[in-house]
């Protein structure tokens, strides 16, 4: 239906309206990086000097976030994690600024050799004009022997990714079940999608968008959009047939997807874990009564004596129980 019932207004210039409005929003988050990354910067070398400060954050995350973190991921979180840091990789680059890095550096620790686990996220619009989002990559860990909170999700994730790149690098799409697909859907059907780690997180996928297809479709998009301000007629967009009851790759890729809720959790660590960390710290210092801070009056923050609220800072804090 091209047409609003009643009215002269089309659903498509509703539509170039909210893409308007959803261009606004890119340029907005363009300016609010720059302006607030000195601060970002200011506040990492403080926070640097708080023992325990981003555990303590991750302690008070929001619901958003808090619902993926098992108690097994705790025993790493809240023992190893050093600082968490998310940058709009793109933007010096004149790309999107919806697109992010989430870096999570740790100390050494008994359960996987890194010490950062990075995670990039590509904001991308596919070739039908109708989605727009996050995609991403997998990332392997480096398990050690037996540590494995994934057990070995992870690990196959990476190797159905490697083996469908490889295919398309070679002209040869991978399609349907392949060996690796199947063990894939094997161990996400024996590991049941309730209690799978935080740190499968890290082998979200999403779409499979390029970034030639979005670079294209966007390009298409804007043409087409101009037609339209200019009240010439725009062609409309060739849809593809679809398959009947067949099972289509999309439907494989997105069975295959070990941890759905990817994109939702880049944002929820982006929008609010990050910028408010401070907030996050602070309350949790409410809820276990150290909030006795000795700061100076000037302006910078000359020294957090952390001992006179907390006798062990070298042990992690307890995990706030679950809801």
């Amino acid at each position: 239906m091209s047409e609003i019932p009643e009215s002269s207004v089309t659903y498509e210039q509703l539509a170039d309206l909210e893409r308007e409005f959803d261009d606004v929003e890119a340029e907005i988050i363009r300016q609010q990086v720059k302006l607030s990354q000195p601060l970002y910067e200011k506040r990492a070398v403080l926070v640097a000097k708080i023992p325990n400060f981003w555990p303590l954050v991750l302690e008070q995350a929001p619901p958003e976030v808090d619902e993926y973190i098992q108690p097994s991921d705790s025993a790493i979180l809240l023992a190893s994690l050093k600082s968490v840091s998310v940058e709009h990789f793109e933007i010096d680059a004149g790309g999107d600024p919806r697109s992010i890095s989430i870096k999570w550096e740790f100390a050494e620790n008994e359960y996987f050799e890194d010490t950062v686990l990075e995670k990039k996220f590509w904001y991308r619009h596919d070739k039908s004009l109708s989605w727009s989002g996050l995609v991403s990559e997998p990332v392997e860990v480096k398990w050690k022997e037996g540590k494995d909170l994934t057990e070995g999700m992870l690990s196959l994730v990476k190797k159905v990714w490697d083996e469908e790149q490889a295919g398309i690098k070679a002209g040869k799409e991978v399609k349907g079940w392949t060996e690796t697909r199947n063990a894939l859907r094997e161990k996400i059907d024996a590991t049941g999608m309730g209690g799978v780690s935080f740190f499968a997180w890290f082998g979200f996928i999403g779409r499979r968008v390029s970034a030639e297809e979005s670079v294209d479709a966007d390009k298409r998009e804007r043409e087409r959009r101009r037609l339209r301000s200019e009240g010439k007629e725009v062609a409309k967009e060739e849809e593809e047939e679809e398959e009947g009851e067949e099972e289509t790759e999309e439907d494989i890729q997105e069975e295959l997807e070990i941890f759905p809720g990817g994109d939702d959790l880049a944002v929820a660590v982006s929008e609010d874990l990050w910028p408010a960390a401070i907030k996050h710290f602070t309350l949790a210092l409410e809820q276990e009564n150290m909030s006795d801070f000795d700061f100076e009056s000037d302006d910078e923050v000359q020294d957090v004596d952390i001992d006179e609220v907390e006798e062990d800072t070298s042990a992690p804090p307890k995990k706030k129980a679950k809801v």
